[in-house]
């Protein structure tokens, strides 16, 4: 098919500019033919359909055609139009402002620097937290890489090109239609190469990836042209980044080489975690996967490399029941006239609801006055009076049974307690918040809305309201009177 040429009218738009002459598709700038004012700028993507070009070209069209309309969110393009397969298959969509990260990449090849830790978190954290709303709609994207993340100005991050992608509620055009591995090989999971897809996990592969070209500014496996070359990562660890960057923070590389793992239940469970460690990275767990400047034991791999030669596909569940069993749980504890009861409570409710959901993570979250601390008073100072309270929370959670649960403790400064809550659980994706109920009776509720309440009615999760119980082994302690 012939390039469209500026001021082609198709179906009442009119088509301009070409902005972009990729390998599956060609992307104009678009308006409507009759120059009535669209609501944002729109641009129309055509699949390239010459002689030569492969058949995941247009069951790509299909695929994205057939995703992209069910898509919600700020995370994804808006859909617009489609045009007939038939006769010329196009896709109308918005037109995101913003730079990709691959530009962003290029930027710095070219001034020959490399991103800050902090900087490389915030990119990998937008992109998780874009992936997540994805999951969280049963879509798997399968083909994340620089070029098809657009950083829009704001700081989140928009997706593009769901060619690749699969969801759940639909059949998988390229699954059942070309019956081999698909995707960018330089990003593409081990687990995608043996023609497993679904797996939000290997999402995950791809953003660490990302993150350790952004780290490094090398490919952890390359860039592979033939499927063994694809299959050397069903077994390979890349080189730590500590040894090609030797300022390369400990924590960071815990979570890109996390990313990494080869085999998928070890990754990350969900985006959302990814997104968490990278926001809280004084809350990352280092092991000696962070640590690590030597590569893995050619004993390790070889190991690996028995295991992989029986991989085979096998079904993905669903990408949001998957990342609904290994929430982000979020315990508010008071820290100001509370009760041994309600602290018991709290973390009894806690106990049960991680015993429920193994691999959670748990937040553990007070909010204390901006009057508390003081610029004046070394004993009051805000670096003092966190680290009280923050070993307050450890002190609380000490109980709790929390193998295989990642645990953060979070002091939060903030004249509006319930606010504080809420936004914090916004900001965290958390999917549940644990905290105590009302201590004031109904009669008083009705006249002044407490804490929990304002949570519970502006919360974005599920809240848990906790009433007050007693240990039985307080029992032990009444008066033989009242025995």
């Amino acid at each position: 098919m012939m390039r469209l040429q500026p001021g082609t009218e198709l179906d009442g738009f009119c088509v301009g500019a070409c902005l972009h002459a990729g390998g599956m598709a060609h992307i104009y700038e678009v308006g409507y033919a009759d120059h009535r004012h669209a609501p944002f700028p729109m641009v129309m993507k055509v699949p390239r359909m010459r002689a030569g070009d492969g058949a995941e070209n247009i069951v790509g069209f299909e695929v994205e055609h057939q995703i992209l309309q069910v898509l919600q969110g700020r995370h994804v393009p808006r859909f617009v139009a489609a045009g007939d397969l038939m006769t010329l298959p196009y896709l109308v969509m918005e037109h995101v402002a913003g730079q990709t990260l691959q530009q962003h990449l290029d930027d710095h090849a070219a001034q020959h620097t490399r991103p800050s830790a902090p900087d490389m978190a915030r990119l990998g954290a937008a992109v998780a937290r874009a992936a997540h709303s994805l999951h969280q709609q049963n879509t798997c994207h399968l083909d994340l890489k620089p070029a098809n993340v657009l950083l829009h100005p704001d700081g989140h991050a928009v997706l593009l090109d769901f060619g690749l992608s699969c969801h759940a509620h639909y059949p998988d055009l390229l699954a059942e239609e070309l019956r081999k591995a698909v995707g960018s090989p330089a990003w593409i999971a081990p687990e995608q190469v043996v023609g497993v897809r679904g797996d939000p996990r290997s999402d995950i592969f791809a953003i660490g990836v990302m993150l350790y070209e952004l780290a490094t500014g090398e490919l952890p496996f390359g860039n592979p042209a033939t499927e063994g070359g694809m299959r050397q990562r069903l077994w390979m660890d890349p080189t730590p980044p500590r040894r090609l960057r030797p300022d390369f923070p400990a924590w960071l590389q815990e979570v890109v080489l996390r990313c990494l793992e080869p085999v998928a239940a070890q990754r990350y469970p969900s985006a959302a975690h990814v997104a968490f460690d990278l926001e809280h990275p004084d809350q990352v767990q280092i092991t000696a996967r962070g640590e690590q400047v030597k590569g893995t034991s050619w004993f390790t791999h070889f190991k690996r490399w028995v295991r992989a030669a029986g991989m085979h596909y096998e079904p993905s569940p669903l990408p949001s029941q998957q990342i609904e069993e290994v929430p982000i749980l979020m315990v508010a504890v008071p820290h100001h006239e509370a009760s041994d009861a309600t602290l018991y409570s709290l973390r009894q409710a806690v106990a049960r609801s991680l015993g429920l959901r193994p691999g959670a993570r748990l937040a553990v979250v007070t909010v204390i006055s901006p009057n508390q601390t003081s610029s004046t008073n070394n004993a009051s100072s805000e670096t003092q009076v966190h680290r009280e309270y923050l070993s307050m929370l450890r002190q609380w959670a000490q109980p709790l049974s929390l193998d295989g649960h990642p645990i953060s403790y979070h002091v939060l400064e903030a004249s509006d307690v319930a606010n504080a809550l809420v936004r914090y659980a916004q900001g965290n994706q958390v999917s549940m918040i644990v905290m105590g109920a009302a201590t004031h009776g109904l009669q008083m509720q009705r006249f002044v809305a407490t804490v929990p309440i304002k949570v519970a009615m502006d919360a974005p999760c599920t809240v848990i309201l906790v009433k007050q119980t007693v240990p039985f082994s307080a029992f032990e302690d009444l008066p033989d009177q009242l025995a």
